[in-house]
């Protein structure tokens, strides 16, 4: 019966363990949906014309940049702590390039 609890406990354990490298692992929903939002400020800029081909051009490039770093840090499995912050650094720096773009006058 000892043995059997050992078990229960080895497994259980194991199983808590493996729900929790699934959550922590490559799980990114922040950084996927300021992605998602970033490429809409983009096109919202495109359309309205308060950005130039040039500038859209240059700012899908940085976000392409954004998403290559994303990928490379989710390649071995787990999206580390350190990586989550370098992908939001970088988020926030296309984030700011987009609104000094979109509000420079250079567009319309």
């Amino acid at each position: 019966m000892k043995t059997f609890h050992k078990a229960l406990i080895a497994l259980l354990t194991l199983a808590g363990a493996s729900a929790f490298a699934q959550t922590a692992g490559t799980h990114t929903p922040r950084i996927d949906q300021r992605e998602a939002n970033q490429q809409a400020r983009i096109a919202q800029g495109a359309a309205s014309g308060s950005l130039t081909a040039h500038e859209t051009q240059r700012l899908e490039k940085e976000q392409a940049r954004v998403d290559h770093a994303e990928t490379k840090a989710k390649a071995d499995g787990t999206v580390t702590a350190k990586e989550r912050r370098r992908l939001t650094a970088m988020q926030d720096g296309a984030s700011r390039d987009i609104h000094r773009k979109k509000h420079n006058a250079r567009g319309q």
